[in-house]
């Protein structure tokens, strides 16, 4: 079979912006149907059930896509890896962290760009590590931090249409409540 290029890419004008602006949790295997998604294309509907649980963020979190391709397995996939930085301790957060840590949800990450885009679509994402931070000095962090990996067929999804419009369906924890 031959692999053929589709397309080139213009050097398109500098309008992007980094950053992540939320995060969102649904339990694995509460998305039903997937509309797209087949061989890395938008996702255009969702059919399931699922909740999903937002996590505002602002500054240091950041999603990174890794390739691994292998000419001597045949292999390529994406290794989508999540570092979250949750600012200020507080007992119920670490509540629904202990939870995380044992599951593995589907994450929906928007980006300061307005893409949305599907974290383990087809596996969830498991978090490999963590720390809960107090720091030393007075202005130093204190944050829940935790590494989510997701190793899938495709890069991360991005979707399209409001295909998950109901992404605020879930009350929120206060930090500083």
């Amino acid at each position: 079979m031959a692999c053929i290029l589709t397309a080139g890419r213009a050097l398109g004008c500098k309008t992007s912006v980094g950053g992540l602006k939320a995060i969102y949790f649904a339990d694995y295997g509460t998305l039903g149907t997937v509309t797209g998604g087949v061989s890395g294309a938008d996702i255009t509907g969702i059919s399931g059930s699922n909740i999903w649980y937002k996590y505002d963020i602002k500054g240091a979190s950041s999603l990174e896509t890794s390739i691994t391709s292998s000419n001597e397995a045949g292999t390529t996939f994406y290794t989508q890896t999540l570092n979250l930085v949750l600012p200020i301790l507080d007992s119920a957060t670490q509540a629904e962290i202990a939870i995380l840590a044992v599951s593995r949800p589907h994450i929906a990450i928007e980006d300061y760009n307005g893409n949305v885009f599907l974290v383990g679509l087809e596996h969830g994402a498991d978090t490999t590590g963590g720390t809960i931070l107090t720091g030393a000095a007075m202005g130093d962090a204190s944050s829940f931090n935790l590494t989510m990996v997701a190793n899938e067929r495709n890069a991360p999804n991005f979707t399209t249409g409001g295909v998950l419009d109901n992404l605020d369906a879930a009350a929120q924890i206060d930090p500083n409540a």
